[in-house]
C-alpha cells in the first residue's frame, strides 16, 4: 500500500510539473529531443516528460540597457568618452534563443564599434551639437544587425559626452566669454533703450509744452477778442443812446413850436458839449454863425426896450 501510495505522489507531481502557464508579454521555447519543437505564447500548455524541455523563458517587454561610457576618438583626434542606452524589444523568441550567445553582450559590443564608426567622421564641435543625427544612424544600424537575433533596436540615445578635461576647460572659457559678451549686449541694449525713451519723453514734453502755450494763446486772443467786442458794443450803444436821447430832445423842441433860431442855439450847445472843455478851437458853420449874430443883436434892443 505504501509502494502504491509513493507511486500516485510521483505521478501527479509529474503530471503538474508537465503543466506550464504563460504569463502575459512572455514566451517559451520548447525542445523536443533536443530540437526546437515550439514557442509558447500566453496561456495553458503542457509537454510530454522526459522528451519536452524547457529550453528559454523570454521576456517581450520593451528593455533598456545602459552601457558604461566608451572612448572614441574624432575626426579632429580628440578623444572623448560617451556612454549610451539602447531601448531594444525581442520580437522573435526562438532567433533570440539560436541566433547568438550572449545577445545583450552582443548589443553591448555592437553598439561601441558602430558609435566609434560615426563618431570617426565628425569633428569635435559637430559631435557636440550633433546628438539627433548620432542616435539616428546608431538606431539605424543596430536595428539592421540585430533584426537576425530576433531584436528590434526602437531607440539609442547619447547619455553622457565627456570630452579631456583640456577641452572642458576650454569650453568654460569659451561658454563664459560668450556669456559676458551677450551680457554686454544686453546692457548696451537697455542703456540705449532708455536713451531713446528718455528723449522721447523730452520730446513729447516739449510738443505737450508747445500745444499748451499754443492753446493758452489761443485762449488769450480769443479772450482780448471778446472784451474789444464788448468794449466796440458797449460805445457803439452809448453812442446810440445819446444820439437817441438828442434826437428826442429836438424833436420835442420842435413839437414845442421852437424856431429856427433855437434849433441853432441847441446846435451851439451841442458843439459846446462837444468840445466838453478840451478843444482849444471850434469851427462852426456860417450859417449857424450868422443866426447867433441875429440872436445876439435882438438880445440888445429887447434890452434897450426895456431900459
Amino acid at each position: 500500500m505504501l509502494a502504491v501510495a509513493i507511486l500516485i505522489i510521483i505521478f501527479i507531481l509529474l503530471v503538474i510539473s508537465c503543466i506550464k502557464i504563460v504569463p502575459q508579454a512572455n514566451a517559451v521555447v520548447l525542445e523536443r529531443l533536443g530540437a526546437y519543437q515550439s514557442t509558447w505564447s500566453v496561456g495553458l500548455h503542457f509537454k510530454i516528460p522526459f522528451i519536452d524541455k524547457v529550453a528559454k523563458k523570454i521576456n517581450l517587454k520593451e528593455q533598456v540597457a545602459d552601457f558604461p561610457p566608451q572612448p572614441v576618438i574624432t575626426k579632429d583626434n580628440v578623444t572623448m568618452r560617451i556612454d549610451t542606452v539602447v531601448f531594444f524589444q525581442i520580437t522573435d523568441p526562438k532567433l533570440f534563443a539560436y541566433g547568438v550567445e550572449k545577445p545583450i553582450l552582443a548589443i553591448e559590443n555592437l553598439t561601441a564599434t558602430t558609435l566609434r564608426n560615426i563618431i570617426g567622421d565628425m569633428e569635435l564641435d559637430q559631435t557636440l551639437t550633433s546628438r539627433e543625427i548620432i542616435n539616428t544612424k546608431m538606431r539605424a544600424s543596430l536595428d539592421l544587425a540585430t533584426d537576425p537575433w530576433g531584436i528590434k533596436v526602437n531607440r539609442v540615445e547619447l547619455k553622457n559626452i565627456i570630452p579631456p578635461a583640456a577641452i572642458q576647460d576650454a569650453m568654460e572659457k569659451q561658454m563664459k566669454a560668450e556669456r559676458e559678451r551677450r551680457e554686454s549686449i544686453l546692457r548696451a541694449e537697455g542703456e540705449k533703450k532708455s536713451t531713446v525713451l528718455v528723449a522721447e519723453g523730452k520730446k513729447e514734453s516739449v510738443i505737450l509744452e508747445a500745444e499748451a502755450n499754443k492753446q493758452s494763446a489761443i485762449l488769450r486772443a480769443e479772450a482780448e477778442k471778446e472784451k474789444r467786442i464788448r468794449e466796440s458794443e458797449g460805445e457803439a450803444e452809448a453812442i446810440l443812446t445819446v444820439q437817441k436821447a438828442t434826437a428826442d430832445g429836438i424833436r420835442m423842441i420842435r413839437e414845442a413850436g421852437a424856431d429856427q433860431a433855437v434849433l441853432t442855439l441847441k446846435s451851439l450847445e451841442a458843439f459846446a458839449k462837444a468840445a466838453d472843455g478840451k478843444a482849444t478851437k471850434i469851427i462852426i458853420p456860417s450859417e449857424i454863425q450868422g443866426i447867433a449874430g441875429l440872436v445876439s443883436s435882438m438880445k440888445e434892443i429887447s434890452t434897450d426896450n426895456n431900459s
